[in-house]
């Protein structure tokens, strides 16, 4: 019997104006829907940002007829391979934003913060200073529950519990950072494209964001200088440096994530409890 064909998981975003996001919804629910396509399409006057699972048929045909909006032309999704469907629908949403800061001033379409590109953060990190000789901090932009699956070493971690809470975090630490090379990163990079602007506009003198992200750094070069693994944002939870699904779970009951090694406790039974929310029990 003929093995079956991995499903295409693909993410990306750009950041440019939409006046037309409700006329755009509609449009891109369909033609998903006709591919058999499932994820989620996040549409804002800012910008959109995609996650799609499906077949590389599929997958191939709707950035064919994406891409044939001059505006979308140039869109590069990262690729990640699973056995099966990590999604379970298919959904379009209007959003304010299609990633959430709250600070309107911050438009990376207008211009982005400089960028370092995987092989070169590596090469940098291989050395332990910048090309001009400058020490090197990685900041994770993350919330912390993604954080805890695994990010780079010797990291900068606010512990924040959702992105709004960043800029003022990162505004009280600019004096003791500015004398080194700042180089934000997230997922996938559209967080980082925000927060890098962000810290330019309250002062950082040198900072960059990870182009692409940890996702994209896995692709080029490996998991070097980097422990653990990468939430992401479906139902395969956590992606390896090798870019496959891992063991690791959230919790269904507190959304906790929960490893290979806190499976094994009693205290987790699948679909209903885990040792997070016994802690979080304990706590109240």
């Amino acid at each position: 019997m003929q093995a079956s064909q991995p499903i295409v998981n693909i993410s990306t975003y750009k950041f440019i104006t939409l006046d037309d996001t409700a006329e755009l919804r509609p449009r891109l629910l369909q033609k998903c829907l006709d591919l058999e396509l499932k994820g989620t399409i996040l549409l804002a006057p800012e910008g959109i940002n995609m996650f799609l699972a499906g077949s590389r048929a599929a997958i191939d045909g709707f950035f064919s007829w994406f891409r044939a909006d001059p505006r979308f032309a140039d869109i590069v999704p990262k690729e990640s391979f699973s056995e099966h469907q990590p999604f379970r629908r298919m959904l379009v949403r209007l959003k304010k934003e299609i990633i959430t800061m709250k600070h309107p001033l911050v438009r990376p379409e207008e211009g982005r913060a400089p960028f370092v590109r995987p092989a070169d953060l590596k090469r940098w990190l291989d050395r332990g200073h910048d090309d001009e000789g400058k020490p090197v901090v990685l900041m994770d932009t993350r919330n912390d529950y993604e954080v805890d699956v695994g990010t780079f070493d010797q990291v900068i971690d606010y512990r924040i519990s959702k992105f709004s809470e960043f800029p003022d975090i990162v505004a009280k630490h600019k004096d003791e950072l500015n004398d080194k090379t700042i180089v934000t990163f997230c997922t996938g990079g559209i967080r980082c494209e925000k927060a890098a602007i962000y810290m330019q506009n309250v002062g950082y003198q040198r900072v960059y964001q990870l182009e692409g992200g940890i996702l994209k750094y896995f692709e080029e070069v490996g998991g070097d200088h980097y422990t653990g693994d990468c939430f992401v944002f479906d139902h395969r939870t956590a992606l390896n440096p090798q870019l496959e699904e891992t063991e690791t779970v959230q919790c269904f009951a507190c959304r906790a994530v929960v490893t290979p090694r806190e499976q094994l406790s009693p205290l987790y039974v699948a679909g209903k409890s885990c040792p997070h929310c016994a802690k979080a029990a304990q706590a109240a």
